[in-house]
């Protein structure tokens, strides 16, 4: 299983260590630019991670894993050797499309490989995870600082070449186990299921929370007086909660002390409830929206993702978690658009306001509609 949390941290480093400095870039002469080069790579997510989700069922996820990683050294090694921005994005684009590559299969291999266990797998894989985003800008500013974006690159090109290694060396054969032939309804009817929907709508909402965290609450310090660095001690609160829950969730789900259904929701309202501190004036509003959105995301995650392999049959894990990685992105995405929006209009108390309304409510019609055996660990597919 340490390749697999290995390369969930890959991903995640990846992600934010380069997002969150490219500021800094010399490469990058406009805010157009800098856009563009960080939808390059979730664009190339979006896309992409059904595609590979799909062909891990086929060929089987150790081989995408595999593939996914060496991709994602050669696309960081193409910047390393070559400082100019047309290999910038390049890189930036291999890179996110690596990463659609091995990030759905490691999470099919952590559901194939833990069959019994998805609560403490999940939660262990989506606790390393959440340390790859906690320390992405630190690690990537540090790197920065002491030998520009080459070093950085670099350093992900060594990374992901080492994950590739311990991941052939250590990650066991999971042949791809045979299917029903699924024409396009089948996979229509399958992803409009209340027992993929609900996870994933949660997922989706738990994700976009995160995002407008890290990205909006230093706004918010900044407006009560706190300076960079005790805003980027909130962040460090908000993820920090969130990676620390995790195995402790996924536990709890695999001793039969939480359900997944329960642990969902209660995570979406605590979400919800940190969105809307957020509103409130000064220091204590940030630290308490930073804890409450951590928390609540962290029993989403595993949560998630473990009730979406209970619910999946086996031979298509990856197609389902391919799918699920997407409504991830789609939140990624979304968070940042819905509060910048508002706050355009309005002020980002609105903002907040508003992701927190459809956290509390959108994501609840679907789940309490579902049944409580769709959010089993129980297989109903066998």
């Amino acid at each position: 299983m340490w390749p697999l949390y290995a390369a969930g941290f890959t991903t995640a480093f990846g992600a934010h260590g380069i997002a969150a400095n490219l500021g800094s870039e010399d490469a990058v002469t406009s805010l157009l630019v800098l856009g563009g080069l960080l939808a390059l790579y979730d664009g190339a997510e979006v896309l992409l991670k059904p595609l590979f989700g799909t062909l891990a069922d086929r060929i089987g996820a150790r081989p995408v894993l595999l593939g996914g990683l060496i991709a994602f050294a050669a696309a960081s090694a193409l910047y390393t050797a070559a400082d100019s921005t047309a290999y910038l994005w390049m890189a930036r684009l291999g890179q996110g499309a690596a990463a659609s590559a091995f990030s759905p299969s490691a999470s099919a291999l952590v559901a194939r490989l833990n069959p019994t266990a998805h609560g403490r797998a999940f939660g262990s894989y989506g606790f390393y995870k959440s340390i790859g985003y906690t320390l992405g800008p630190l690690l990537g500013g540090a790197l920065m600082w002491a030998g520009g974006m080459r070093l950085l690159f670099l350093t992900l090109t060594i990374l992901a070449a080492v994950v590739a290694l311990w991941a052939a060396l250590a990650v066991p054969r999971v042949p791809p186990l045979p299917k029903t032939r699924q024409t396009v309804l089948d996979l229509a009817r399958r992803l409009l299921d209340r027992s993929f929907l609900g996870p994933t709508s949660a997922l989706a909402a738990a994700t976009a929370a995160l995002s407008v965290g890290v990205g909006f609450l230093p706004v918010s310090g900044a407006a009560a007086g706190m300076g960079t660095l005790a805003t980027g001690a909130a962040v460090s609160v908000l993820a920090g909660c969130a990676a620390l829950v995790q195995p402790k969730v996924g536990r709890a789900l695999d001793a039969g002390r939480l359900t997944a259904r329960r642990g969902i929701l209660t995570g979406l309202a605590l979400t919800a409830t940190g969105l809307a501190a957020a509103t409130i004036p000064g220091v204590p509003g940030v630290l308490a929206a930073a804890a409450l959105i951590g928390v609540g995301t962290g029993l989403i995650t595993p949560l998630g993702f473990a009730a979406l392999a209970a619910a999946t049959p086996t031979e298509r894990l990856g197609q389902t978690m391919g799918a699920a990685e997407l409504g991830r992105e789609l939140g990624d995405a979304g968070g940042p658009l819905l509060v910048a929006g508002v706050a355009t209009l309005a002020t980002l108390t609105y903002g907040f306001t508003a992701l927190a309304l459809l956290l509390a409510i959108a994501p609840l019609f679907v789940l309490v509609g579902s049944r409580t055996a769709s959010f089993s660990r129980k297989r109903q597919h066998k």
